[in-house]
């Protein structure tokens, strides 16, 4: 994995790393080693090892006499190595589990050449190379499993350690923290008045822990700082494929795609673009209004900020490969993100919210961008609702969460699973509105003219035989009959009220 960076730069970091008084724990030196078995072990064992002095990145450099640490040159070349018939970077990524980020430079040295790699910690699993963990004991380089203490204090660090406290850059000037990042936009979001000077702007992200001074000077960049910030998600090696992408397809199916665009900015300074880029996407209908023909989406906006918001608030970050996707179909919106739901589908509505990403979800919130309380679902609920749209379908493909909303379709049009589907989120709706689903609030729900009440009664008795909603009162007259979603009795024995 390869970055552009300023020679000046890689040259600085091989000086300052060259001034520790001996290989450590999370560096190591070499001359001309290219074994790539080796060197893949040594990612792991050095990933590790960051992460357990916490340490940002570690180091492996070539062309240092690891006993003097003089710079002696190597004539090892990464981008020429390979294994077999593969590329060496690519050899050692497939084999690397979780597939933690490194990148290899070169400095230039009057002394003579210098080949970097650098590797981010372990995140949030210890890096294992082909099935084995490796750990650094001093200067070695030896399996994990052999020392069981430093296995147990790295994994409880891991447990422990969340995503937004990362570094996404390291030892970065002031100067370039502002290249970096969009640091008037944190100003405007909030609608503060911009500080007076660079020190005090720095200081106010510093004091939100998007970024942190480093030990050797200047700033680190987190996580946090990046994913919300950036200008350039792509200059980030660890997040460049969390950047939102937007695909528009012809048809209902992805054979074929239209559009696809790609939103590299920080989640903070773009979503309101994000949402905008989406919506101008979504085929639009002429619709007759005040006598006018008016365009009109057959989406409501505020579902589609909701799922764009929770997709990029609530993803697994540690899902190399993978980032938050909106994809748009001739009868349909799908949302997808990294990362199974912490909570079951079914009680999306209803939950308190849960997130991996507490500080981001924090910001975000403050932000206005997505919901304090949680009930950003129970929006999109009550939103398709008010349309008459067929009920939001909440998915789990192995390693990810997709929600879909779907285009405009009658009562009659709709299948026996979607209007059964329907009656359960509005049930789950009411009951978090501490109401009932009522053979009257049905028949709103879908526009059943109150003369087809036999229509709402027969889905009403088709979703409790399925077991989705159960009667509060079932002694009660017909007439009368209110309904909670099933688990609303579970345990408890009483209705909302």
């Amino acid at each position: 994995m390869t970055r552009t960076r300023s020679t000046e730069s890689i040259v600085g970091l091989v000086r300052e790393l060259l001034k520790q008084p001996r290989e450590s724990e999370w560096i190591e030196f070499k001359q001309n080693n290219d074994d790539a078995q080796a060197i893949g072990e040594y990612i792991s064992a050095l990933a590790n090892s960051a992460a357990l002095e916490e340490k940002a990145f570690a180091y492996l450099l070539w062309g240092v006499d690891d006993a003097t640490r003089r710079v002696v040159g190597t004539t090892f070349d990464p981008g020429a190595a390979r294994r077999g018939n593969e590329e060496l970077e690519s050899w050692i990524l497939r084999l690397l589990s979780p597939r933690v980020d490194f990148r290899f430079f070169e400095a230039p040295l009057p002394e003579g050449r210098v080949v970097v790699l650098e590797i981010a910690r372990a995140f949030p699993h210890p890096v294992k190379f082909s099935g084995e963990e490796y750990i650094r004991v001093g200067s070695y380089k030896k399996k994990l499993k052999e020392f069981p203490e430093k296995e147990r204090a790295l994994w409880r660090l891991l447990d422990t350690t969340p995503f937004e406290k990362g570094v996404a850059a390291e030892r970065v000037s002031d100067e370039e923290v502002l290249r970096l990042l969009d640091v008037p936009a944190y100003f405007e979001l909030l609608k503060l008045p911009l500080p007076d000077g660079r020190a005090a702007m720095l200081a106010a992200f510093a004091a939100e822990g998007l970024v942190t001074r480093a030990d050797a000077g200047g700033w680190d960049v987190t996580h946090l700082g990046a994913v919300l910030f950036a200008r350039d998600l792509g200059a980030f090696p660890s997040l460049r494929r969390k950047t939102l992408r937007v695909v528009l397809y012809r048809g209902e199916g992805k054979t074929e795609t239209d559009k696809e665009r790609e939103v590299s900015r920080g989640y903070a300074v773009a979503f309101t673009e994000a949402v905008a880029l989406v919506m101008a996407l979504v085929p639009s209908h002429e619709r007759l209004t005040d006598g006018r023909q008016r365009e009109e989406s057959p989406l409501p906006e505020v579902a589609v900020r909701e799922l764009i918001a929770n997709a990029l608030i609530h993803q697994d970050f540690s899902a190399t490969g993978a980032g938050p996707m909106v994809e748009l179909f001739a009868n349909r919106l799908e949302v997808t993100n990294p990362g199974e739901p912490l909570v079951e589908t079914d009680r999306f509505v209803d939950t308190p919210p849960k997130s991996r990403n507490e500080a981001l979800a924090s910001l975000m919130r403050r932000f206005d961008f997505c919901e304090e309380r949680g009930s950003g679902i129970d929006k999109v609920v009550r939103a398709t609702e008010q349309h008459r749209l067929p009920p939001p379908l909440f998915e789990v493909p192995p390693g990810f969460t997709r929600a879909v909303l779907f285009g405009p379709r009658t009562f009659a049009e709709m299948s026996r699973q979607e209007r059964l589907r329907a009656c359960y989120l509005h049930a789950c709706l009411k009951y978090a509105e501490r109401d009932y689903l009522t053979n009257p609030s049905i028949r709103e729900r879908f526009g059943i003219e109150e003369g087809n009440r036999a229509a709402a009664s027969r889905l009403i008795r088709d979703a409790t035989e399925a077991g989705l909603i159960v009667a509060d009162d079932p002694g009660a007259a017909p007439r009368w009959m209110r309904y909670v979603p099933y688990w609303a009795k579970l345990g408890r024995g009483v209705g909302p009220s």
